[in-house]
């Protein structure tokens, strides 16, 4: 039986201390990492309460600058939400999470490195898979090849499935973490440390810089708004699904008439799309919005 290894605590936390000094901006993010002592990482992962899950073997046998950039590879699945993400991708795609680990890493990793940090090695990177840099792991996930390697699973902090080893929500009793109005202060706080370091103290990877933008002056996509608005309206009338009781249900005289049941009912929504038809819609913009409701009602 293999004796287990002890945590590097030390040099575990000075590897994170090296990331937040070389990137300054991204030190209230790594700070704010729970370290979670697991055997059953096989790195290091991430849950969307923002723990960090470390395999004692890991640290031991990892130079210090290499951890240091796991350390910032662990905090940017967080700080770009990408548990969130990979839950409003569509369902098939959702249910294969290692591809999705696999598209985030190369969204990751591409600015890591182009950011000159180190990283161990069989790390995922896009020109692996002939894709090209800077992308969002979105497009990457649709354009990987069927046949994928298999690396460590970054945990549900990453792609969203609950992994063996997380902890759950936090409680008073049970190890701290951060709740979804907390973190999402710390991007904004993370993403204004990132905009202040690229006016006032040099460049920043194109990667970070776009997410700040996103994060302090998001751009809604109208047309996945939209799109998800009228399917939720859908699939809403699409069955007996909310409770009336202006027809009693039929389990009601089963009661001794002591206790009046609802009945289901089958909401019918009534759904209306208004399209500009002023003086100032041309017919190319007429033509256009039209064709953007065909498309959504082709979708649904």
């Amino acid at each position: 039986m293999t004796t287990p290894v002890p945590l590097d605590r030390a040099k575990l936390l000075a590897a994170r201390y090296r990331a937040a000094e070389a990137r300054p901006y991204l030190a209230s993010a790594l700070y704010a990492l729970t370290v979670v002592l697991s055997e059953r990482v096989s790195t290091m992962a991430v849950d969307r309460y923002w723990r960090c899950y470390v395999a004692p073997a890991f640290v031991d046998a990892t130079p210090v600058d290499e951890l240091a950039g796991v350390w910032i590879h662990e905090a940017a699945h967080l700080l770009r939400d990408h548990h969130g993400r990979a839950d409003r991708l569509p369902a098939a795609e959702q249910r294969d999470h290692r591809r999705v680990n696999i598209a985030q890493d190369c969204e990751i990793n591409d600015d890591l490195l182009t950011d000159g940090l180190r990283l161990p090695p069989g790390r995922m990177e896009p020109r692996l898979f002939g894709l090209p840099g800077g992308r969002l792991f979105e497009e990457y996930l649709r354009n990987l090849p069927v046949s994928l390697p298999h690396p460590p699973d970054c945990g549900s902090g990453a792609h969203g499935v609950p992994a063996p080893w997380d902890l759950g929500e936090p409680s008073g009793t049970g190890t701290a973490g951060l709740g979804p109005v907390e973190a999402e202060a710390l991007r904004r706080t993370t993403a204004q440390a990132v905009r202040a370091h690229t006016r006032t103290r040099g460049t920043v990877p194109a990667g970070w810089r776009r997410w700040a933008e996103e994060v302090l002056e998001p751009t809604v996509d109208w047309r996945k708004a939209l799109t998800g608005a009228v399917r939720e309206a859908a699939a809403w009338a699409g069955g007996a699904v909310d409770y009336t009781y202006r027809r009693p249900s039929r389990r009601t005289p089963a009661l001794g008439g002591r206790v009046v049941l609802p009945s289901l009912r089958r909401p019918l929504p009534r759904v209306a799309v208004v399209v500009d038809t002023s003086g100032s819609m041309g017919d190319d913009d007429l033509a256009a919005a039209l064709a953007e409701v065909s498309g959504v009602l082709r979708e649904v």
